[in-house]
């Protein structure tokens, strides 16, 4: 099976991309984030044609997500239990969806972004993420992918100039000590060991050239059960996708399992 992540930020100005993605990477399950949608303003009658189906879930312009699988998508499920919800009045946004695809069980993550210390959004952030770690490790004992934007950079490697974001989000110790939890629970980040750093990537902002630069950072994972750890035979980063005119800002994740 070749499993695949992507924060394609709207998929419907990208749907070409990600038909084009499909087709040349041969790609079996796909889970995608920031869709930016519901469920019937998504454009799916081209990938429906190409033999996947698609599960998503969103309610506006923000957020979104969705698993696009051609080798089964069963037991779907929006939302994990107890999953946090943000806002006033509190409403669960759509940041999580998981499906069961050919014995596997995927789940398109959109970790909150936090935006700045000590807002509101980063407490939802951290409450969010020790929400998904309890719920996950009833996960352990299956083949589970927990896949998609983390909005987090676990190392100082994993961003092009730690200096510039000492006191921003996505480097501080409580979210490192979040995405550290589930690798001490046990997952394991698959990719890591096929594409290891420095200067490796998986998000360039469009601002001042941060691409063309390679002023990235690396936010986008699949962290597998230990099971699902042992079947990776492969993982890559599709840098070339981030290229070229009306590219998402993140490039997908792409992983083979046996």
């Amino acid at each position: 099976m070749r499993l695949a992540t992507w924060n394609v930020n709207s998929l419907r100005s990208r749907i070409d991309r990600v038909e084009a993605f499909l087709e040349r990477h041969d790609v079996d399950v796909l889970a995608l984030q920031e869709t930016k949608a519901r469920l019937d303003q998504l454009p799916l009658m081209g990938l429906q044609s190409m033999g996947y189906e698609v599960a998503a879930a969103g309610t506006n312009q923000w957020n979104g997500v969705a698993i696009i699988s051609r080798v089964g998508l069963d037991d779907v499920q929006t939302g994990f239990a107890g999953m946090p919800g943000f806002g006033d009045p509190v409403t669960e946004e759509a940041r999580a969806i998981g499906a069961v695809c050919d014995g596997v069980r995927v789940w398109s993550l959109y970790v909150p972004n936090g935006r700045k210390v000590d807002d509101p959004h980063y407490h939802y952030k951290l409450e969010w993420l020790a929400r998904l770690r309890e719920v996950a490790k009833a996960w352990q004992g299956e083949d589970t992918a927990l896949v998609g934007d983390w909005n987090i950079a676990p190392l100082d490697e994993d961003v092009f100039d730690i200096q510039q974001f000492r006191t921003s989000t996505h480097v501080t110790e409580p979210e490192r000590a979040a995405f550290r939890a589930f690798l001490d629970d046990g997952y394991v980040d698959v990719v890591r060991p096929h594409t290891p750093g420095p200067e490796v990537y998986t998000y360039w902002d469009y601002f001042r050239q941060r691409f063309e630069r390679n002023r990235g950072l690396r936010i986008d994972f699949v962290l597998g059960s230990p099971s699902l750890a042992e079947r990776v035979s492969g993982a890559f980063i599709d840098r070339d996708e981030r290229a070229g005119t009306g590219a998402s800002d993140h490039a997908p994740v792409v992983v083979d399992l046996v």
